[in-house]
């Protein structure tokens, strides 16, 4: 029943960082900045680790999640690697195909490419909403 509060708290932290997305910003005169983009590397962030550690949790409570084929390397550890590494590439791309999603994986992938993909929009929607109000 813990790993199961943990992904929820691992959840509702990524939910939080979402949310940043769509308070606005105070900054004045700048259409990008720095503090645009550290916001937007830390969203990325909070969500590449989020889906590594459900992924991880997941695995370690029994779930096939993602299948790369080894079967080997099964510690915390090895598992925490895998999950970043999918989740990485699943977020950033359209991956390579060395690990597939299996099971539940499948949804939690299919979720976290739609962040990958809806961010950036999201972002530079918000940005030209900025401007226009100036």
């Amino acid at each position: 029943m813990s790993v199961y509060f943990a992904i929820a708290v691992v959840s509702v932290c990524m939910l939080m960082s979402l949310r940043t997305l769509f308070l606005p910003y105070n900054i004045k005169g700048k259409w990008v900045s720095y503090e645009y983009f550290l916001s937007l590397a830390f969203i990325y962030l909070t969500l590449l680790i989020g889906f590594s550690l459900i992924y991880t949790l997941l695995e370690i409570n029994g779930f096939v999640v993602l299948d790369d084929g080894l079967g080997v390397g099964r510690t915390f550890l090895n598992r925490f690697m895998r999950g970043l590494y999918f989740s990485g590439m699943t977020l950033f791309s359209v991956g390579y195909g060395e690990i597939v999603p299996v099971g539940i994986g499948r949804v939690l992938a299919l979720i976290e490419a739609f962040f990958g993909f809806a961010i950036p929009a999201v972002f530079v929607t918000k940005t030209f909403m900025e401007v226009e109000k100036e």
